[in-house]
């Protein structure tokens, strides 16, 4: 059987992240390792953990500083890299998969795999939201032809990108393709590293595979939306979405989404002072252009 290491990041949120961690360790098809990096929180998560010492799948990753998630994502991954995982199963401190959703991941990208002829990068899962609708911030993007596999009778549509809210990536795709961006801190991360990886190949989202993620709200990603309150994480990801379409894909698409963050932005009436911000954000994106690493045990 294949050896998977979960990979949960955490930041203050110690009471959502014991219910992760139950429904994670109670797994149809069991996890070999649960790495929980603690990006240095400061409610009494330690103590939350300190409770799972007598656990042996579980393996805590205790930083001295806030990465944010994609710091703490890459070196979850390593680490699960390091102890030998065949597959990484990454999501967020406010995930919780039903009891099946890494059985139906782990069988439905091999079913894929054998029925396309070829590997496949990672494989995701349906995010719900708590009432049970669809996660408004984590639908994949799907393939020209998506439909392929259901066509087939399967239940599992071909993807480009999804993000870091229970998806699973094959320890090859690792050792091709790197970590995730440490620098990119949050937001953005989750899409550029899932498109990364399927340069390879398209990746798949497996239907029967479940998993809730407990946010507040249930709203997508809005430049219209911006306050004083979540602007810092409006400006992580105006730089590193800018950064992205102009370094790997084209000018025209670096412009275009700009374009697409000053119109939201005014159709929004966000305060000048805020759309300030983004616009610098926005220029920083110009130069910034981060490169990938390896893990450790791979150089």
């Amino acid at each position: 059987m294949n050896k998977v290491a979960a990979v949960v990041v955490t930041y203050n949120r110690k009471d959502k992240l014991r219910k992760v961690l139950d429904h994670v360790l109670a797994q149809s098809h069991a996890p070999e390792w649960v790495v929980v990096v603690d990006n240095a929180s400061t409610d009494g998560t330690d103590a939350l953990l300190a409770s799972y010492a007598t656990d042996s799948r579980v393996t805590v990753l205790s930083l001295s500083e806030n990465t944010g998630g994609a710091g703490g994502f890459s070196a979850g991954m390593a680490k699960g890299y390091e102890l030998g995982a065949d597959f990484l199963w990454i999501m967020d401190d406010d995930c919780y998969p039903r009891p099946d959703a890494l059985e139906e991941l782990v069988n439905g990208l091999d079913k894929a795999e054998q029925t396309l002829g070829h590997q496949m990068p990672f494989a995701c899962s349906v995010v719900k939201w708590t009432d049970g609708g669809i996660c408004e911030m984590n639908n994949p993007g799907t393939t020209w032809d998506w439909g392929r596999l259901l066509s087939l009778g399967q239940q599992a549509v071909l993807v480009n990108h999804c993000s870091f809210v229970s998806v699973l990536v094959p320890r090859w795709a690792l050792t091709r393709f790197g970590l995730p961006l440490t620098e990119y801190f949050i937001w953005f991360d989750d899409m550029e590293y899932t498109l990364r990886i399927s340069k390879a190949a398209p990746g798949v989202q497996v239907l029967t595979s479940v998993v809730v993620h407990d946010l507040p709200e249930n709203r997508g990603v809005n430049f219209g939306q911006i306050n004083h309150q979540n602007v810092w994480k409006y400006e992580y990801g105006a730089r590193n979405e800018l950064s992205y379409r102009l370094h790997h894909e084209n000018p025209f698409a670096a412009a275009g989404f700009a374009v697409r963050v000053l119109r939201g932005m005014a159709q929004g009436h966000v305060s000048r002072a805020l759309r300030l911000r983004i616009v610098k954000s926005l220029l920083r994106g110009v130069k910034f252009d981060p490169k990938p690493t390896l893990p450790r045990s791979v150089l």
